[in-house]
């Protein structure tokens, strides 16, 4: 790639990553063999990520005398805390899915070749929720992180104000007092 390229090229990525992390139904990453550079950043977009023991994770940008421009540098640090975010990155490490795991880069290390079942185990769980309840508290948790603690109080009590009238809620309280589950219609 030439090097008047690159921006437009990392700008497309950043975007297309960003409307990934923005879908307002959950997302699920499986994750097998190397996820580096990109690959991670895309991964760390998703909501849930899961990992086959056999992967290998990381940004190793700064061995290459650049850094993780598609959100790496921000979502990261997000995910395992500053320190140990500077030192993945300024290392450029790649690490176990069991360390992964053990930081809270992934939220299942999984025998190798099952990354695919855990996270479709996990989206049938979700799946199995009231489908309002659960966009809204994705929204609520992605809109809340990005302020202070007392705006996102206020985040959440605008979401949860939206859940009150609606068919799905009655209808997870009627099947919890007739102990059956309940048939969600996203209403």
């Amino acid at each position: 790639m030439e090097e008047y390229e690159v921006g437009a090229f990392v700008e497309g990525l950043r975007q297309m990553f960003t409307a990934l992390e923005r879908l307002p139904m959950p997302t699920i990453a499986a994750i097998e063999g190397a996820a580096l550079g990109g690959g991670l950043e895309l991964a760390m977009c998703c909501d849930i990520r899961v990992a086959g023991k056999n992967a290998s994770l990381g940004l190793p940008e700064t061995s290459l005398a650049i850094i993780p421009g598609a959100g790496g540098t921000q979502r990261l640090p997000r995910l395992v805390g500053l320190a140990r975010a500077k030192e993945l990155i300024f290392t450029a490490e790649r690490i176990t899915a069991e360390r992964a795991e053990a930081i809270g880069l992934v939220n299942y290390a999984v025998p190798p070749g099952r990354a695919k079942d855990k996270a479709l185990e996990l989206a049938a769980a979700i799946c199995a929720n009231g489908p309002l309840a659960t966009r809204l508290a994705k929204q609520a948790i992605g809109s809340g992180m990005q302020c202070d603690l007392s705006t996102a109080m206020d985040v959440e009590r605008g979401c949860y104000a939206q859940v009150i009238k609606t068919k799905d809620r009655d209808e997870g309280l009627r099947a919890f007092h007739e102990k059956r589950k309940p048939e969600y219609i996203g209403e």
